[in-house]
Protein backbone atom coordinates (compact mmCIF):
# COMPACT_ATOMS: atom_id res chain seq x y z
CA UNK A 1 0.00 0.00 0.00
CA UNK A 2 1.52 3.64 -0.90
CA UNK A 3 1.37 6.55 1.35
CA UNK A 4 -0.26 8.44 -1.39
CA UNK A 5 -3.28 5.98 -1.12
CA UNK A 6 -6.29 8.39 0.04
CA UNK A 7 -8.28 7.37 3.27
CA UNK A 8 -11.23 4.77 2.82
CA UNK A 9 -14.10 5.24 4.34
CA UNK A 10 -16.99 2.87 5.43
CA UNK A 11 -20.43 2.73 7.93
CA UNK A 12 -22.47 0.66 9.24
CA UNK A 13 -26.18 1.22 10.90
CA UNK A 14 -27.28 1.46 14.43
CA UNK A 15 -30.02 -1.38 14.85
CA UNK A 16 -33.42 -2.07 17.12
CA UNK A 17 -34.39 -5.26 18.12
CA UNK A 18 -38.19 -5.47 17.89
CA UNK A 19 -39.01 -8.22 19.34
CA UNK A 20 -37.48 -11.22 21.33
CA UNK A 21 -34.63 -10.12 22.95
CA UNK A 22 -32.98 -11.86 25.79
CA UNK A 23 -35.23 -15.08 24.88
CA UNK A 24 -33.07 -15.43 21.42
CA UNK A 25 -30.43 -16.74 23.47
CA UNK A 26 -32.12 -19.68 24.25
CA UNK A 27 -33.24 -20.78 21.18
CA UNK A 28 -36.28 -18.43 20.58
CA UNK A 29 -36.32 -16.33 17.59
CA UNK A 30 -36.41 -12.72 17.27
CA UNK A 31 -37.44 -9.17 14.85
CA UNK A 32 -34.64 -7.11 14.31
CA UNK A 33 -34.37 -3.67 12.01
CA UNK A 34 -31.58 -1.75 10.75
CA UNK A 35 -31.85 1.95 11.17
CA UNK A 36 -30.45 3.46 7.95
CA UNK A 37 -30.68 7.00 9.66
CA UNK A 38 -28.63 6.26 12.46
CA UNK A 39 -24.74 5.09 11.52
CA UNK A 40 -21.36 4.62 12.81
CA UNK A 41 -18.70 5.68 10.10
CA UNK A 42 -15.03 4.76 10.07
CA UNK A 43 -11.70 6.13 7.89
CA UNK A 44 -8.60 4.02 7.35
CA UNK A 45 -5.48 5.92 6.37
CA UNK A 46 -2.01 5.08 6.14
CA UNK A 47 0.03 6.02 9.25
CA UNK A 48 3.78 6.73 9.70
CA UNK A 49 6.33 4.32 8.77
CA UNK A 50 6.68 2.40 11.84
CA UNK A 51 4.03 3.68 13.83
CA UNK A 52 1.70 0.76 13.48
CA UNK A 53 -2.10 0.83 14.19
CA UNK A 54 -3.54 3.73 15.98
CA UNK A 55 -7.66 3.76 16.91
CA UNK A 56 -9.19 6.98 17.08
CA UNK A 57 -12.37 7.91 18.45
CA UNK A 58 -12.91 10.64 17.31
CA UNK A 59 -16.38 11.68 18.90
CA UNK A 60 -15.15 10.26 22.63
CA UNK A 61 -12.00 12.38 21.82
CA UNK A 62 -9.78 8.82 22.83
CA UNK A 63 -6.96 7.43 20.86
CA UNK A 64 -4.92 4.43 21.41
CA UNK A 65 -2.53 2.08 19.79
CA UNK A 66 -3.13 -1.38 18.75
CA UNK A 67 -0.88 -3.98 21.10
CA UNK A 68 -0.70 -7.01 19.11
CA UNK A 69 0.35 -9.15 22.54
CA UNK A 70 -2.63 -7.98 24.41
CA UNK A 71 -5.20 -5.77 22.14
CA UNK A 72 -8.55 -4.44 23.46
CA UNK A 73 -11.67 -6.02 21.57
CA UNK A 74 -11.42 -3.18 18.62
CA UNK A 75 -8.29 -3.68 18.10
CA UNK A 76 -8.25 -7.47 18.06
CA UNK A 77 -10.47 -6.90 15.49
CA UNK A 78 -8.29 -4.68 13.49
CA UNK A 79 -5.50 -7.51 13.31
CA UNK A 80 -7.94 -10.49 12.71
CA UNK A 81 -9.55 -8.77 9.88
CA UNK A 82 -5.99 -7.93 8.20
CA UNK A 83 -5.65 -11.98 8.83
CA UNK A 84 -8.55 -12.74 7.45
CA UNK A 85 -7.87 -10.60 4.44
CA UNK A 86 -4.32 -12.01 3.95
CA UNK A 87 -2.78 -8.53 4.87
CA UNK A 88 0.15 -8.28 7.14
CA UNK A 89 -0.36 -5.74 10.03
CA UNK A 90 1.24 -2.47 8.83
CA UNK A 91 0.84 1.38 9.70
CA UNK A 92 -2.42 2.66 9.69
CA UNK A 93 -4.99 4.83 11.53
CA UNK A 94 -8.51 3.70 12.37
CA UNK A 95 -11.20 6.95 12.71
CA UNK A 96 -14.26 6.25 14.37
CA UNK A 97 -16.96 8.28 14.38
CA UNK A 98 -20.37 7.24 15.61
CA UNK A 99 -23.87 8.62 15.84
CA UNK A 100 -25.49 5.85 18.01
CA UNK A 101 -25.52 6.04 21.70
CA UNK A 102 -23.04 3.59 23.62
CA UNK A 103 -24.77 0.73 26.02
CA UNK A 104 -28.19 2.28 24.38
CA UNK A 105 -29.07 -0.84 23.26
CA UNK A 106 -29.00 0.28 19.35
CA UNK A 107 -26.01 -2.22 18.39
CA UNK A 108 -23.26 0.52 19.01
CA UNK A 109 -20.20 -1.71 19.21
CA UNK A 110 -21.57 -4.05 16.81
CA UNK A 111 -22.07 -0.82 14.06
CA UNK A 112 -18.55 0.24 15.14
CA UNK A 113 -17.03 -3.11 14.48
CA UNK A 114 -18.73 -3.87 11.49
CA UNK A 115 -17.63 -0.17 9.59
CA UNK A 116 -14.33 -1.30 10.65
CA UNK A 117 -13.89 -4.74 8.34
CA UNK A 118 -15.70 -2.75 5.96
CA UNK A 119 -13.09 -0.17 6.05
CA UNK A 120 -10.23 -2.11 6.44
CA UNK A 121 -11.40 -4.18 3.53
CA UNK A 122 -12.01 -1.22 1.23
CA UNK A 123 -8.51 0.08 2.21
CA UNK A 124 -6.83 -2.39 0.42
CA UNK A 125 -9.75 -2.47 -2.54
CA UNK A 126 -11.56 -5.50 -1.15
CA UNK A 127 -15.70 -5.98 -0.41
CA UNK A 128 -16.12 -8.69 1.76
CA UNK A 129 -19.72 -10.75 1.57
CA UNK A 130 -22.12 -9.67 4.50
CA UNK A 131 -21.61 -13.25 6.16
CA UNK A 132 -18.01 -12.95 6.54
CA UNK A 133 -18.37 -9.58 8.24
CA UNK A 134 -21.33 -11.04 10.58
CA UNK A 135 -18.72 -14.19 11.77
CA UNK A 136 -15.71 -11.50 12.23
CA UNK A 137 -17.45 -8.83 14.46
CA UNK A 138 -19.55 -11.18 16.36
CA UNK A 139 -15.60 -12.20 17.89
CA UNK A 140 -15.70 -8.77 18.84
CA UNK A 141 -18.93 -8.93 20.83
CA UNK A 142 -18.12 -12.08 22.15
CA UNK A 143 -15.43 -9.70 24.10
CA UNK A 144 -17.09 -6.94 24.96
CA UNK A 145 -20.62 -8.68 26.11
CA UNK A 146 -19.65 -11.98 27.02
CA UNK A 147 -22.68 -14.01 25.67
CA UNK A 148 -24.45 -11.65 22.74
CA UNK A 149 -27.59 -13.49 20.90
CA UNK A 150 -25.45 -13.02 17.55
CA UNK A 151 -28.25 -11.12 16.56
CA UNK A 152 -26.30 -6.89 16.50
CA UNK A 153 -23.64 -8.01 13.90
CA UNK A 154 -26.31 -10.43 11.60
CA UNK A 155 -28.95 -7.44 11.32
CA UNK A 156 -25.77 -4.86 10.80
CA UNK A 157 -23.92 -6.61 8.50
CA UNK A 158 -26.96 -7.46 6.30
CA UNK A 159 -28.60 -3.96 6.81
CA UNK A 160 -31.95 -5.56 6.14
CA UNK A 161 -34.95 -6.45 8.80
CA UNK A 162 -34.43 -9.98 9.67
CA UNK A 163 -35.95 -13.23 11.61
CA UNK A 164 -33.31 -14.42 14.05
CA UNK A 165 -33.28 -17.89 15.35
CA UNK A 166 -30.22 -19.98 17.26
CA UNK A 167 -30.62 -23.69 16.10
CA UNK A 168 -29.27 -26.97 16.76
CA UNK A 169 -26.61 -27.81 14.01
CA UNK A 170 -25.70 -31.45 12.62
CA UNK A 171 -25.24 -34.12 15.71
CA UNK A 172 -26.58 -31.64 17.98
CA UNK A 173 -23.41 -30.50 18.61
CA UNK A 174 -23.36 -26.86 17.86
CA UNK A 175 -26.09 -24.40 17.76
CA UNK A 176 -26.38 -22.24 14.05
CA UNK A 177 -28.02 -18.90 13.53
CA UNK A 178 -30.80 -19.18 11.27
CA UNK A 179 -31.69 -15.93 9.44
CA UNK A 180 -34.49 -14.85 7.53
CA UNK A 181 -35.48 -11.81 5.64
CA UNK A 182 -38.86 -10.22 7.22
CA UNK A 183 -41.61 -8.97 5.19
CA UNK A 184 -43.05 -5.88 6.04
CA UNK A 185 -46.33 -4.80 4.26
CA UNK A 186 -46.55 -1.50 5.21
CA UNK A 187 -44.22 1.11 6.48
CA UNK A 188 -43.33 1.56 10.03
CA UNK A 189 -43.05 4.24 12.40
CA UNK A 190 -41.52 4.33 14.93
CA UNK A 191 -40.55 6.89 17.97
CA UNK A 192 -37.13 5.95 19.82
CA UNK A 193 -36.40 7.11 23.53
CA UNK A 194 -32.98 6.96 25.18
CA UNK A 195 -33.54 6.74 29.07
CA UNK A 196 -29.51 8.38 29.25
CA UNK A 197 -29.15 5.37 31.61
CA UNK A 198 -26.05 3.04 30.57
CA UNK A 199 -25.89 -0.75 30.80
CA UNK A 200 -23.42 -2.77 29.50
CA UNK A 201 -25.33 -5.41 27.96
CA UNK A 202 -23.10 -8.47 29.07
CA UNK A 203 -24.61 -7.43 32.69
CA UNK A 204 -28.56 -8.10 31.92
CA UNK A 205 -27.60 -11.03 30.23
CA UNK A 206 -25.12 -12.10 32.66
CA UNK A 207 -28.61 -11.80 34.83
CA UNK A 208 -31.17 -13.56 32.84
CA UNK A 209 -28.65 -16.37 32.41
CA UNK A 210 -28.25 -16.93 36.88
CA UNK A 211 -32.22 -16.74 37.06
CA UNK A 212 -32.41 -19.12 33.91
CA UNK A 213 -30.02 -21.72 35.73
CA UNK A 214 -31.41 -21.64 39.21
CA UNK A 215 -35.21 -21.48 37.69
CA UNK A 216 -35.13 -22.83 34.43
CA UNK A 217 -38.58 -23.96 34.30
CA UNK A 218 -39.90 -20.67 34.81
CA UNK A 219 -37.50 -18.81 32.58
CA UNK A 220 -38.12 -21.54 29.56
CA UNK A 221 -41.74 -20.85 30.01
CA UNK A 222 -41.10 -16.94 29.72
CA UNK A 223 -38.89 -17.64 26.45
CA UNK A 224 -41.88 -19.99 25.02
CA UNK A 225 -44.26 -17.24 25.40
CA UNK A 226 -42.31 -14.57 23.76
CA UNK A 227 -41.36 -16.71 21.07
CA UNK A 228 -44.95 -16.95 20.15
CA UNK A 229 -45.58 -13.49 20.36
CA UNK A 230 -42.45 -13.13 18.00
CA UNK A 231 -44.16 -15.78 15.61
CA UNK A 232 -47.17 -13.57 15.78
CA UNK A 233 -45.37 -10.25 15.30
CA UNK A 234 -43.77 -11.93 11.77
CA UNK A 235 -47.27 -12.49 10.76
CA UNK A 236 -48.63 -8.79 11.46
CA UNK A 237 -46.29 -7.39 9.71
CA UNK A 238 -46.17 -9.18 6.88
CA UNK A 239 -49.77 -8.26 6.33
CA UNK A 240 -49.35 -4.78 7.58
CA UNK A 241 -51.72 -5.46 10.73
CA UNK A 242 -50.07 -2.45 13.03
CA UNK A 243 -52.97 -2.44 14.86
CA UNK A 244 -52.39 -6.22 16.25
CA UNK A 245 -48.75 -5.49 16.15
CA UNK A 246 -48.67 -2.78 19.33
CA UNK A 247 -50.18 -5.26 21.79
CA UNK A 248 -48.34 -8.03 20.90
CA UNK A 249 -44.94 -5.04 21.81
CA UNK A 250 -46.86 -4.27 24.51
CA UNK A 251 -46.97 -8.19 25.89
CA UNK A 252 -43.17 -8.30 24.84
CA UNK A 253 -42.62 -5.65 27.45
CA UNK A 254 -44.79 -7.05 30.00
CA UNK A 255 -42.47 -10.60 29.94
CA UNK A 256 -39.32 -8.59 29.92
CA UNK A 257 -40.05 -7.04 33.05
CA UNK A 258 -41.25 -10.40 34.19
CA UNK A 259 -37.59 -11.81 33.61
CA UNK A 260 -36.21 -8.54 35.37
CA UNK A 261 -34.04 -6.31 33.09
CA UNK A 262 -36.37 -3.20 32.63
CA UNK A 263 -35.52 -0.35 35.14
CA UNK A 264 -38.21 2.47 36.26
CA UNK A 265 -36.70 4.93 33.47
CA UNK A 266 -37.96 2.51 30.88
CA UNK A 267 -41.36 1.74 32.66
CA UNK A 268 -41.73 5.62 32.90
CA UNK A 269 -41.08 6.31 29.04
CA UNK A 270 -42.83 2.86 28.14
CA UNK A 271 -45.67 4.31 29.79
CA UNK A 272 -45.69 7.96 28.58
CA UNK A 273 -45.80 6.74 25.32
CA UNK A 274 -48.74 4.50 25.73
CA UNK A 275 -50.94 7.31 27.35
CA UNK A 276 -49.62 9.44 24.21
CA UNK A 277 -51.30 7.36 21.60
CA UNK A 278 -48.85 4.70 20.94
CA UNK A 279 -50.22 0.95 19.85
CA UNK A 280 -47.37 -0.70 21.35
CA UNK A 281 -44.15 0.27 23.42
CA UNK A 282 -41.46 -1.53 25.02
CA UNK A 283 -37.47 -1.62 25.68
CA UNK A 284 -35.32 -2.79 23.11
CA UNK A 285 -32.12 -4.37 24.00
CA UNK A 286 -30.48 -5.98 27.13
CA UNK A 287 -32.27 -3.60 29.24
CA UNK A 288 -31.91 -2.09 32.54
CA UNK A 289 -31.72 1.45 30.45
CA UNK A 290 -30.77 2.19 26.76
CA UNK A 291 -33.77 2.92 24.61
CA UNK A 292 -37.80 2.16 24.12
CA UNK A 293 -39.34 2.04 20.88
CA UNK A 294 -43.11 3.26 20.29
CA UNK A 295 -45.23 2.35 17.47
CA UNK A 296 -47.14 5.26 16.32
CA UNK A 297 -49.70 6.01 13.51
CA UNK A 298 -48.71 7.35 10.48
CA UNK A 299 -50.30 10.89 11.20
CA UNK A 300 -48.20 13.78 12.39
CA UNK A 301 -50.64 14.62 15.41
CA UNK A 302 -50.03 11.12 17.44
CA UNK A 303 -46.48 10.62 16.36
CA UNK A 304 -45.49 14.53 17.69
CA UNK A 305 -47.66 13.98 20.83
CA UNK A 306 -45.07 10.54 21.63
CA UNK A 307 -42.12 12.57 20.98
CA UNK A 308 -43.38 15.84 23.61
CA UNK A 309 -44.44 12.63 25.72
CA UNK A 310 -41.48 10.79 25.87
CA UNK A 311 -38.99 14.02 26.53
CA UNK A 312 -41.22 15.28 29.37
CA UNK A 313 -40.94 11.74 31.03
CA UNK A 314 -37.21 12.52 30.85
CA UNK A 315 -35.78 11.15 27.83
CA UNK A 316 -32.50 12.66 27.31
CA UNK A 317 -32.97 11.98 23.48
CA UNK A 318 -35.77 10.92 20.84
CA UNK A 319 -35.31 10.01 17.22
CA UNK A 320 -37.80 8.96 14.71
CA UNK A 321 -37.43 6.51 12.31
CA UNK A 322 -39.42 5.11 9.47
CA UNK A 323 -39.00 1.32 8.85
CA UNK A 324 -39.94 1.34 5.20
CA UNK A 325 -41.72 -1.09 3.70
CA UNK A 326 -40.27 -4.91 2.33
CA UNK A 327 -41.40 -8.07 -0.12
CA UNK A 328 -40.01 -10.85 0.28
CA UNK A 329 -38.33 -12.38 -3.49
Amino acid sequence: MSMSKPPSSASAPAKLILCGEHAVVYGRPAIALPLAGVRANVQVDQGRPGSGITLRATNLHQEWKVDGASPDPLGELALATLHHLGIPPSDLVIMIDSAIPIAGGMGSGAAVATALVRALAAHIGCVLPAGEISALVYTCEQRYHGTPSGIDNTVIAHERPIWFERRMGSGQRRTVNHIEPVAIANPLTLVIGDTGVRSETRLPVGEVRQRWQADPTTYEALFDQVGSLVRQAREALAMGDHESLGPLLNENQRLLETMGVSSPELARLVQAARDAGASGAKLSGAGWGGVMLALADDDDITRRAIVGALKRAGAVQVLETQIESSVLV
